[in-house]
């Protein structure tokens, strides 16, 4: 600012010297021609001119640094002092802050870098030979260190038992050493693999029953089971086999040598009518023995009310309706491909499958061979399973009601890695959640325009 000020002081004493020179010529003004005096007033204005310039310059200089901080002006522009500042052409620039490298976050570990060894022929050799020697030593059934099963909280959710978590461990994470097919009586032929771990894990000479892709949906009813406090299932997980439908993710089923079929103690078979007539009497209910021509079968009365009530959730027909004659079949069903669905004239002689028990415990059904299906909608549900029921356990109706079935569900079914991936993570388990709950709607309204009672019933 200084500097400026004495530039422009040194040109204002200049041009009063320069006047002044001029006023001690003016006595020879009347001396000179009109020519001379009219190019001593040219010089005179010429030289004015050239000092306005120059302070003009120097006041530009002069103007505070904040008009020019966020502006740009450009080399031809000029200025006009004239104008009015709110009509000022200035161009405002927002610049971005310098980004700085972030600080190094508490607990971040940083990876070496490690320079990549090159292998040369003969320890390229070497190394296939080593694959090669693990590759014998494993066992082609399937993934050995490998677990679908994930529990990161310290504790499993309530509705599992510390049973049902050992066998759902073995299930994933038993190494395999045998598959061998077995067929019992009553029961189809069933592909049983063995391990070697029986023992070490809790799970005393224990096997698994390998069951077709098209059988995961045994894998929801497992955890809808438990989550309705039925525990009539044996626990399933999923699982990979190499050698077992091209390495396609299969449920495994817990297998229990102790079951056998429910049959009639006269004719060995139980039909639909024998069944609807031991709802009548409600066999075995309150520990009443009941009488010989009521034809009953060992199962305890409460015991139907529960298999109706997981059957309808899931539409399992095959146990009850294997003739499918509550609900219009597709074409590739078993009941069409085997030609039953044309037998529902008379339903008492139709007869009941896939009913078991374990010889230990005659009195409660164990839930066998569960594949439900969830592409029916509410107008094709298969309501014949629900006659003859006038009772419904209290504990399942509450979780239905209780508005947290999906929660339950999504809770539980996370632990099965393998399953939730298979099929599509949440949203293609949310998408089989929303039809449980609408059949759960439909069943709630049926309890109630029915008058079937909700008692409570041991688990």
């Amino acid at each position: 600012m200084d500097t400026h000020s004495h530039r422009a002081g040194s040109g204002g004493d200049t041009l009063i010297r320069f006047c002044a020179s001029l006023l001690n010529v003016c006595h020879c003004w009347r001396r000179y021609s009109a020519v001379r005096k009219y190019l001593i007033i040219a010089l005179v204005g010429l030289i004015c001119l050239l000092f306005t310039i120059r302070e003009s310059h120097s006041s530009h200089d002069k103007r505070p640094e904040v008009w020019t901080r966020n502006s740009v002006y450009t080399p031809d522009q000029e200025v006009n002092e004239s104008v009015s500042p709110t009509r000022c052409n200035v161009v405002y620039i927002t610049l971005k802050s310098k980004r700085h490298k972030p600080a190094i976050l508490r607990g971040t570990v940083r990876p070496k870098l490690r320079r990549k060894k090159v292998l040369g022929t003969a320890e390229k050799e070497q190394d296939s030979r080593i694959d090669a020697h693990h590759s014998k030593e494993q066992l082609p059934f399937g993934d050995l260190e490998y677990s679908s099963i994930r529990i990161y909280s310290e504790r499993a959710p309530p509705w599992f038992s510390d049973d049902d978590i050992t066998a759902m461990r073995f299930l994933a994470e038993s190494k395999i050493t045998e598959i061998a097919e077995v067929s019992l009586r009553g029961i189809s032929a069933l592909t049983v693999f063995k391990s070697e771990t029986n023992g070490a894990n809790g799970c005393q000479n224990c096997s698994g029953v390998i069951k077709r892709p098209l059988d995961m949906s045994e894998v929801f009813a497992f955890h809808l089971d438990r989550i309705l406090g039925l525990n009539r299932t044996l626990p399933v997980v999923t699982r990979r086999f190499l050698s077992v439908a091209d390495g396609q993710p299969c449920p495994v089923v817990l297998w229990d040598p102790t079951l056998s079929r429910v049959a009639d103690k006269l004719s060995e078979n139980l039909n639909w009518g024998l069944y609807q007539a031991s709802l009548r009497h409600k066999c075995w209910h309150r520990g009443v023995t009941p009488k010989p021509e009521w034809r009953c079968t060992s199962i305890q009365h409460h015991e139907w009310s529960k298999l109706v009530l997981f059957d309808f959730l899931m539409q399992i027909y095959e146990r009850l309706d294997k003739n499918c004659c509550g609900f219009k079949p597709r074409p590739e069903d078993t009941c069409v491909v085997l030609g039953h669905h044309d037998h529902c004239q008379d339903k008492s002689i139709i007869e009941l499958t896939n009913i078991l028990h374990r010889r230990d415990d005659p009195r409660n059904l164990i839930f066998f061979n569960n594949k439900g299906y969830f592409d029916r909608d509410e107008g094709n549900l298969d309501f014949v399973l629900l006659e003859g029921i006038k009772e419904v356990p209290e504990v399942s109706v509450s979780v239905l009601r209780s508005q947290r079935l999906r929660e339950k569900l999504l809770q539980s079914l996370f632990l099965d890695q393998l399953y939730w991936d298979s099929q599509g993570g949440r949203q293609g388990i949310e998408k089989l959640i929303d039809v449980i709950e609408r059949r759960a709607k439909v069943l709630l309204t049926y309890i109630n325009a029915h008058g079937i009672k909700v008692v409570p019933m041991d688990s």
